[in-house]
């Protein structure tokens, strides 16, 4: 992974493979974006009564599809995977895309995901338990990926000798893009990740400026430093992506906006900047030429 600064884009998995879904996975390839990530949720905010297709078969289908886009999850989470599923799902997706996987991970949130599953007089996990789950995921996905056979019995996970052979194309497993802000996530990244992910603070998406936001990134980046110092990491070693759409600015309101916001957190240290691509009538509605104007020419006008 490059140190240089990467455009990549999420679609969102509500059309039709048919009906123009895979149209856009190839033109996301056209148009030369590093990475094309889908979000793995079960449904997802305004998007939930409308179509909402499975993350891994998408993922599948969109490697068939392309040739060197790098695909991906933003973001996995405990709320609804298994790490002994999970793991053979993606070393199945690495092979079939020639080795071109990256996984976004996080410890999830509160939304239909952390409720599907559960029985109504069920509550959905606190934010420490969420914690918890992800505190032993993510080690043990990181064995099951690396290792032919895995036995762990862990307070929340257990795994007797599961078999992942013949293990992940890309040596030694497929990347992790982990998604933390909080203490123990960090440090999980720190300590697993070959990316770290942010959004920003979503305290700040409503009511904050431009400039909060930029000092808030700058803030959380400080803390992944400190995390990576802790285990023994140099914090370069670690590639930063930010996912835009969850901050105060707009970046793709115009080129120039997206010129000015990708410079601003280059210089923060980020190699990698998501945008969302363009779904009309909801949040993430924007001028498609401007979209692809940013996608072709806008890191070419960085300095």
């Amino acid at each position: 992974m490059t140190s240089s600064l990467r455009l990549s884009t999420v679609i969102l998995p509500i059309r039709r493979w048919h009906d123009g879904g895979r149209a856009l996975w190839v033109r996301a390839e056209e148009l030369g974006f590093h990475a094309a990530y889908t979000y793995d949720h079960l449904a997802w905010r305004t998007f939930r009564d409308g179509p909402w297709f499975g993350a891994v078969p998408t993922l599948t289908a969109a490697a068939a599809a392309t040739e060197r886009l790098r695909l991906g999850t933003l973001v996995t989470s405990p709320n609804f995977r298994h790490p002994v599923t999970l793991a053979k799902d993606l070393i199945t997706l690495d092979d079939v895309s020639a080795g071109r996987i990256t996984l976004g991970i996080g410890a999830g949130g509160n939304g239909f995901d952390a409720t599907t599953l559960r029985r109504s007089d069920e509550e959905p996990w606190t934010p420490r338990e969420r914690a918890d789950h992800f505190d032993e995921f993510v080690p043990l996905l990181d064995r099951l990926l690396r290792e032919p056979s895995v036995t762990h019995e862990g307070r929340l996970y257990s795994a007797n000798e599961a078999r992942n052979i013949p293990g992940c194309v890309q040596s030694p497993r497929l990347p992790f893009a982990i998604a933390a802000t909080g203490p123990r996530g960090l440090k999980l990244a720190a300590r697993y990740g070959q990316a770290w992910v942010t959004t920003g603070d979503p305290k700040l998406y409503e009511s904050g400026t431009p400039e909060q936001s930029v000092a808030a990134i700058r803030g959380q980046v400080s803390k992944l430093g400190a995390a990576c110092e802790s285990v023994g990491r140099d914090v370069s070693e670690l590639d930063k992506v930010l996912l835009t759409g969850f901050t105060p600015d707009r970046p793709l309101e115009s080129f120039d906006a997206f010129v000015d916001f990708a410079g601003t957190h280059a210089e923060l240290g980020f190699t990698e900047i998501v945008v969302h691509w363009p779904v009309p009538d909801s949040d993430f509605a924007v001028d498609e030429k401007v979209f692809e104007r940013i996608a072709t020419e806008g890191l070419s006008q960085l300095g």
